[in-house]
Parts: structure tokens; sequence; C-alpha cells
């Protein structure tokens, strides 16, 4: 029988494969053909979506941009009449291994242990889970070895929190599991606030028994017996999968009580979060799960000794829970053959921004931005100039160009000034103005500051406000040592994470791209020509085809000019809303 898989992730559905989905089963239904139709998440091909999955005999055909029209064709030539079609054909697998395909190096180029099942299985069941090796570890790790083994298991591999901070994650295990309690709590950060990222999403969407198992083996290890995962409300169908998930873990007897004989007892439970970009600290996220307003709490006590509830609680991301059973069930070794000394494994990252395909990638740790954006990301969109990489999200940094051969690790990408993060990658091109994306991350963080600290409260509403005045061209030279000063101040008297990090894009935009700075305030002028306040626009007689469209968009009525001749822009009355130069289709009006 032919199985046909439809990617049914939030990006695929975005994209209308609800719509191919249901072209094929009513296709299926009225067929002789033998095809089983079935959902699976992203694979991480996001750019190409639709994606439709055809197996027979061992091979694996995808294809991409598949709506429905291109559905029925998919069916009727390929399913029906054995027929291939290369044009559409992304990706392939052939029984004997051999690769092609349009977009070959997106996924070859990729080492893949916490996406091993994304794109591939059914998330929505357990019996594609278990088929594909799902709940062995676990099983391993009950019945098999002690509590110590598992960690120390855990620290042999080297995984590091993938959350941001890097922290050896058996190492903290060891922590929680040596301090004495009544009851202990497992919890697993699915809160992912940074713009641009969606890694975690893609997991809970794609395979979330894989999260599921981690947390049990995480339990088992530190002797636990409640769960919680903390994922954020605006995440419907990671939080619908999820929960299908956990019902179906109790019904096979993986949670609840003497799990698999072993008398573990341990239980799951979703709490959603209300999108505060603090509740990814995880005191913040303790006192939200709590009932209490997501606000940090003063360490020590750490987690390990008094969490959730003041007891000892081990807190991941749903990355690093991702990676255990893959650990467990194949050994250390087998986990930092990938990546470097000190980051062995894998990292997942989030393409966004100005990048060719956007979408997920894992690559072993130590590889390259330059790797990441061109090899497997197909390098900037309509070939205009690579600029910056932004890691880290809001407490990230950004990375010029000419640093792009430096490794993504955790010992590396910190020395820029920068931080991993969780694995959002924002690229940027030569029309991104970095004064201006320093003021879009202060703005939201601060936006999302809790108010607890004044520093991080006040202070980032201070440099968000000089930094507005630049990019309106109000700015002095005086502004940027400002900058400077306000930044090592929050970042030495904030009291967690958000405050403590929030001034590193402005720290790295002065760091790398000082002259955009001196541009707007010396000469009132944008480089990159994106700070609308400091630009005039203008309109080349040569492309204007009259077509009035211009004309029509500007609200003040600053154009003027006949049907079908070429108009002109009066810089007097103009209020530089930039309407004209977006509605244009013949790129008649420029900026300067």
């Amino acid at each position: 029988m032919v199985k046909v898989l439809v990617g049914m992730g939030t990006c695929g559905l975005s994209a209308g494969a609800r719509a191919t989905h249901d072209k094929l089963l009513e296709l299926a239904s009225e067929s002789s053909a033998q095809a089983e139709i079935s959902i699976t998440g992203c694979i991480g091909m996001c750019y190409r979506e639709p994606l439709v999955e055809v197996r027979e005999n061992g091979s694996r055909i995808i294809y991409g941009e598949v709506d429905p029209e291109r559905a029925a064709e998919i069916f009727e030539r390929h399913i029906v009449g054995h027929e291939e079609i290369e044009d559409y054909i992304v990706y392939r697998k052939d029984s004997d291994g051999k690769c092609g395909g349009q977009e070959k190096n997106f996924l070859e180029k990729q080492e893949r242990i916490v996406l091993r099942n994304c794109g591939v299985i059914n998330p929505e069941s357990i019996e594609d889970y278990q088929a594909s090796g799902g709940y062995k570890a676990l099983s391993k790790a009950l019945l098999d070895m002690t509590p110590d083994e598992i960690i120390n298991e855990v620290k042999t591999s080297g995984l590091r929190g993938r959350g941001g901070a890097g922290f050896p994650t058996g190492l903290k295990w060891s922590f929680a599991a040596a301090n004495e309690s009544d009851r202990k709590y497992v919890v697993c950060n699915a809160d992912e606030g940074d713009p641009g990222a969606f890694m975690d999403r893609s997991v809970l969407e794609g395979d979330p028994h894989s999260v599921l198992e981690g947390m049990i083996i995480c339990a088992r290890a530190i002797d636990a017996t409640f769960g919680y995962i903390y994922c954020r409300a605006e995440y419907p169908l990671a939080i619908k999968r999820l929960t299908i998930a956990i019902e179906a873990a109790r019904e096979k007897g993986f949670l609840g009580k003497d799990i698999l004989g072993s008398g573990l007892d341990f239980d799951i439970k979703i709490k959603q979060g209300a999108g505060a970009f603090v509740c990814g600290e995880e005191t913040a996220l303790f006192a939200s799960i709590e009932g209490e307003r997501g606000m940090p709490r003063i360490r020590p006590p750490f987690p390990a000794e008094k969490g959730l509830w003041q007891k000892p609680t081990n807190n991941n991301n749903v990355e690093t829970y991702a990676n255990v059973p893959f650990i467990l069930l194949n050994g250390a070794s087998a986990f930092n053959r990938f990546g470097t000394e000190k980051s062995p494994g894998t990292k997942v990252f989030a393409l966004a921004g100005k990048v060719a395909h956007g979408g997920l990638a894992e690559v072993p740790m130590g590889t390259t931005i330059r790797d990441l954006v061109f090899d497997i990301g197909g390098g900037i969109k309509e070939d205009k100039k690579f600029k910056a990489v932004q890691m880290g999200g809001p407490s990230g940094g950004c990375i010029p160009s000419w640093l792009a051969d430096t490794p993504v690790d955790f010992e590396n990408i910190p020395k820029t000034g920068a931080i991993m993060g969780s694995g959002g990658m924002v690229v940027m091109d030569e029309t991104t103005c970095m004064v201006d994306i320093a003021r879009f991350f202060l703005e939201f963080t601060q936006a999302e500051s809790c108010g607890k600290c004044t520093f991080c409260r006040i202070g980032t509403l201070r440099m968000l406000e000089i930094l507005e005045r630049i990019t309106r061209g109000e700015g002095v030279p005086e502004d940027i040592d400002k900058l400077s000063v306000l930044s090592i101040q929050i970042k030495e008297a904030s009291l967690c994470g958000l405050g403590q990090t929030a001034p590193n894009p402005v720290q790295t935009t002065i760091k790398y791209f000082l002259n955009e700075y001196e541009a707007h305030i010396n000469e009132r002028k944008c480089p990159a020509k994106s700070c609308l306040a400091l630009v005039d626009f203008f309109i080349n007689a040569e492309n204007c085809t009259g077509c009035t469209l211009c004309a029509k968009a500007c609200p003040v009525d600053a154009i003027s000019g006949e049907n079908k001749k070429p108009h002109v822009i009066d810089n007097a009355i103009c209020v530089k809303c930039g309407k004209c130069y977006s509605v244009c289709n013949f790129d008649a009006v420029y900026k300067v």
C-alpha cells in the first residue's frame, strides 16, 4: 500500500495544507488505488509548504507547494499511475539511500536528533512513535538502570540546556536528585517567546511523545512525581497534540501509577501561559504555574532546592528533553560524536528574516553561521547582500557578515557579544537598518519587562527613547555614550536574565555598526534607507508609466501627474509614509 503524508504543522496549515489533505482523502475514497492518507508535522522545509510525501517500496518522495489542484495531479499520475512528477519533487530518498530533489541540500546537510521524527511520523499516533523506537529508552531507564546511572549517562553525553544558558543537563539533574523531599517536580519550558523562534512549537506539533518520554526519564532520575509543560496559549496546535499524546501515554501505561511495573508514579499536566516573555525565566514561570503574577524570584535558593511550590524542581526546555530518549537508547557516545568537545550534539535553529529558505534546521554544534545561512538556508532573498544575523532573540545580539565563519556553539557565539539563545536566527540584508533593529528589540524587551527592577523597567525605557530619537533624525553625539553607560548599568543591576541581556542588541550594533549610528546622528541619513524619517522619495520618470497607483495611495496628495505620464513627488508636502514606494509595480519610486 502507498502511504501519503501531508505536512500539517502550523506552517503547513497556514499555507493551505488542510485543503490539500481533504482533497487527497476525497480522491482516495473514490479510487480503487490502495492509498493510506495520513498527517505529519513540520519537516522544517517551511518555505515549500504545503508538503506531501509519498512512501512506497522503501522510497520517500516529497512534493512541494501542493495545493488541491496539484494534489489531484499527484494522486492520478503518481499514486494511481506510478509516474513520479519530477518538476514538483523537492526531496527524494530511494530505497538504496540515494538522495535527490530540488531541496536536497536543505535536508542532507542536517543531522537530525531532536527532529528525527518531525515530518516522518503521525504526531497524533502513539503507535507511530513506538514503531520508530519510542518509549524504548523509557523502558530501559525504568527497568535496567538506576537513577544514578541515568544521570551519569546524560552527564557523559555532554548535553547542555538548549534553552539558551547551556548549563550541563546531567549536572542540573544531579542537583535536584540530591535534595530530599516528599514531592519533586519536572517542568518543561515551552514558552518560547523570542520573535522569529518556532523550534519548540514544531517539536511539540511534530513529535510530542519525545518530550514526554524525556520528562518521564528525568522524573525517574530525580524521583519526581509530577510534571508540568508550560506552553504558551498562542500555540493551540501544539497544545492539542500534547493533550492527545498525554492521554495516549496514560492509556498505554507510560504515565500514571507504577509505570511499566517500575514503581514510578508520575503524571503530567499542561499549563497554558498568557504570552508574557518574562515567564521564559524559570522562577517567573514557576510563579505563573502557581497562579501568581509571573515575576522572577531572587536566587539562591535555586530551583533544584526550592522551585515550584518551594519543592525541588528540574526545569529544561522542549529541545533538551527531546534529546534524552536518543541518548538513553543509543548511548552517550552516539550523541557526543556530533558537535564539539565542549558543545556536544546538535542544535535546532529557526531560520527567519531575509534568508531564502526559511524554516527549521538541525545541525551539529560548531557549524558556522555561513553554512547555516548559505548551504542550508539558500543564501539571501533576491540575491541581496548578507549583512548580519540576530541570534538569541531580543536578549541576543547582532553578528555582522564578516564574522560569518564563527562556529555556532556555547563558546564562540558569546565571544561576539551575542548568545546562543534557544535557536532563533534572524537573517538581515543590506536593506536592514541596524539602529532600527536595536530599537525594535528594545521596544519588545521594554514592553515585556515585569517592572520589578528599576534599572530594567526605567533603564530600558530611557534606552528606547534615545533609539527612537536617533531613528527620527533627532539624535545627538552624546546619545551613543548614554546608550553604552545605560547598557552596563542595566546588565549589572537587573535581577533576572531579561534585564541582564536586554542591552545586547544595542551593545552589539554599536560595536559592529557604529558608522550607522553616526550617520543617523551626524548626517541625518539612514545608510540602509530604512528609517523613513531620514529618507526622501523620488520618482524615476523613465520607469514611471503613469499608472496613478502612487498618487492614489498618497494620504496627503503630494504626488501629481497626468494619467499614463510620469508623476512627481513634492517633498515639501510628503510625510514620508512610504506608501508610494510600497505600491509601485515598476520600480519607479526610489529612496535617497
